[in-house]
């Protein structure tokens, strides 16, 4: 009994924040007005939702968010599975805890401090990278306002701020590896790289698999506060997303209705996109998440 009470504060959290919450949904349905609360709002059905898939705003939306998933997918997802097998690989335990307590240190670190040291760093006026540009002749390269560097930005401090936290699962996937495993390929003249591809890949690609299902259920969910320090008038082509989106609607120009709409449909999309690639991952006959 005891051991079930140990879920109990887990439970709450998402009973709390994540289930309760969703009974506002409703006023995305509603010309939702404070003043008269949910009960007594008009319905106006789908109109929202009209006003969404109308504007040319949403294929901006759409196209900047989908973009830059895919080079989250592309640039970031494999890199915590690279670092986890090298440092797999480190025999020295000492050198090994330093350098995961390096590479752990920016995850702690919000994306305002991650933002500001990028802006010191990469600033036309003083910025470290372009001051050497400049001694060596090159011109200044605009990189916090110049829609063209917005995403490698974006990408780069992802990257730096998360590359070593995500290693923490595929490093606990691997200390389950059944050493025997390792001890035969040994025997059979496998090397290090080998017993790295034919044992230790395939022993942990369940693992890889289900937080890919979940990283694709995330793909209109960039998170709002990194995106918004990035924003400002001269990238906002390339950088405005949904999130940043339900933020300006919602709370700057009080459209609260039409904000939950964008946000629930976010949601649907995300819902959608996990059953598939489960689905889809089960055909190839790996577990999935359910």
């Amino acid at each position: 009994m005891l051991l079930y009470l140990m879920i109990l504060p887990g439970f709450l959290y998402f009973v709390v924040f994540k289930y309760f919450p969703m009974g506002g949904l409703v006023i995305a349905f509603q010309d939702y007005q404070p003043f008269q609360g949910i009960l007594k709002s008009p319905w106006v059905g789908l109109k929202h939702f009209e006003r969404l898939f109308t504007e040319p705003t949403f294929f901006m939306l759409l196209r900047n968010t989908l973009v830059l998933f895919a080079m989250n997918i592309v640039f970031f997802f494999p890199l915590p599975i690279l670092l986890a097998l090298m440092l797999n690989e480190v025999r020295h335990r000492f050198f090994k805890n330093a350098i995961q307590t390096i590479i752990y240190i920016p995850h702690f670190m919000s994306w305002v401090i991650i933002v500001s040291i990028t802006y010191v760093f990469l600033t036309v006026d003083g910025g470290v990278l372009n001051e050497l540009l400049a001694a060596v002749g090159l011109p200044k390269i605009s990189f916090l306002t110049s829609p063209e560097w917005l995403r490698t930005v974006y990408i780069g401090q992802i990257i730096w701020k998360e590359l070593g936290w995500s290693t923490i699962i595929y490093l606990a996937a691997i200390t389950v590896v059944d050493t025997q495993l390792y001890e035969a390929a040994e025997m059979d003249g496998a090397s290090r790289l080998r017993k790295t591809w034919h044992v230790t890949l395939p022993a942990i690609r369940p693992v890889i698999i289900t937080l890919l299902i979940l990283k694709i259920g995330s793909t209109l969910d960039l998170g709002f506060e990194h995106m918004y320090l990035l924003l400002n008038s001269l990238n906002r082509e390339v950088a405005e997303i949904f999130d940043t989106y339900i933020y300006t609607a919602g709370l700057k120009n009080g459209q609260l209705s039409y904000s939950t709409t964008v946000g629930l449909f976010k949601g649907v999309v995300g819902l959608v996109l996990v059953m598939l690639s489960n689905r889809l991952a089960k055909k190839f006959g790996e577990d999935g998440v359910y």
